[in-house]
């Protein structure tokens, strides 16, 4: 069910305009990723993809998402999930289908993806129209001050392949860019729990320190090189070809939205607040968890 959007809401939750030049993404690594045109996503697209989409993802995924009534009803957010699923990941399709669906196609909302994603030919032409951009601050600031939303995951490639015996954590390796994100453009903290993408593919090891070997992170910006079990492949090393997602059930939940400078002052200290935050995602995903026990679901 769509919102309605109010066509004189105030410019700093208006979409980017036709015309704005490209962002370039930050070179850390030979793979640099695609250029950000913020004014590339499509809303008449979306909105002619979306039932098909979240029908087909629905029946394969039973996605299950709650707490889409905690998001605010305006301004842009900060969304921080926690991101499981290998290459193949459903979180972020899942979550971009149900704001979409729920909030409606006309406020825009952009995912953060790395370099690797963007970079591809028909993925990143197509992944730009649902709003898919290269990760990096610069490019998450120019989306937020425009207005929109971003969507982010902090564990990126270290946390969407741990191992399968660390797929109830949340793993978000230490890293606090979300946190200066959410500050230097002064907008609140939205946690998107997730769980059961970690079932759609058994992944063994995640290869750290191969990566580290092979200097991928100074190539690549990759940190792990994942040895799994999926299909087509078997054994599959490093996913780069992706792989085909097992149907299991996906639960997602969203959090009330946190405000760093209402919760620790007006020089918020990183590390409780990183704590803070990574704190509730890990109750919740714990509370997820229980539930698939409970209700017998892989």
């Amino acid at each position: 069910m769509e919102r309605a959007v109010d066509s004189e809401r105030p410019a700093a939750s208006r979409p980017a305009r036709e015309g704005t030049s490209p962002i370039p993404p930050e070179r850390k690594g030979l793979v640099s990723g695609a250029a950000a045109h913020l004014e590339a996503r499509d809303p008449a697209y979306i909105r002619r993809q979306l039932p098909l989409m979240w029908l087909l993802t629905s029946l394969y995924f039973r996605a299950e998402v709650r707490g889409l009534e905690r998001i605010p009803e305006e301004g842009p957010l900060l969304f921080v999930g926690n991101h499981s699923g290998g290459n193949m990941s459903p979180d972020s399709m899942v979550f971009m289908l149900a704001f979409n669906t729920y909030i409606g196609v006309e406020r825009p909302i952009y995912a953060l993806a790395h370099s690797l994603v963007t970079s591809w030919p028909v993925v990143g032409s197509l992944g730009k129209r649902w709003g898919i951009i290269t990760a990096g601050p610069k490019i998450a600031e120019a989306a937020l001050a425009s207005g929109a939303s971003v969507l982010v995951y902090p564990g990126g490639d270290v946390e969407t392949h741990r191992p399968w015996t660390a797929r109830h954590e949340i793993r978000f390796d230490g890293r606090k860019g979300f946190l200066r994100l959410a500050l230097a453009s002064r907008v609140p903290i939205v946690p998107v729990v997730s769980s059961g993408g970690q079932d759609t593919f058994l992944p063994i090891t995640d290869g750290r320190r191969i990566a580290r070997a092979l200097g991928l992170d100074r190539i690549a910006r990759l940190k792990v090189v994942p040895i799994s079990l999926a299909l087509p492949w078997g054994l599959n090393v490093g996913d780069l070809l992706g792989h085909i997602p097992l149907p299991a059930k996906i639960r997602q939940e969203i959090l009330a939205p946190i405000d760093l400078h209402e919760a620790f002052g007006t020089r918020p200290d990183l590390d409780q607040a990183y704590d803070y935050v990574t704190s509730r995602m890990q109750e919740a995903l714990t509370a997820l968890a229980a539930e698939r026990v409970l209700a017998g679901t892989v």
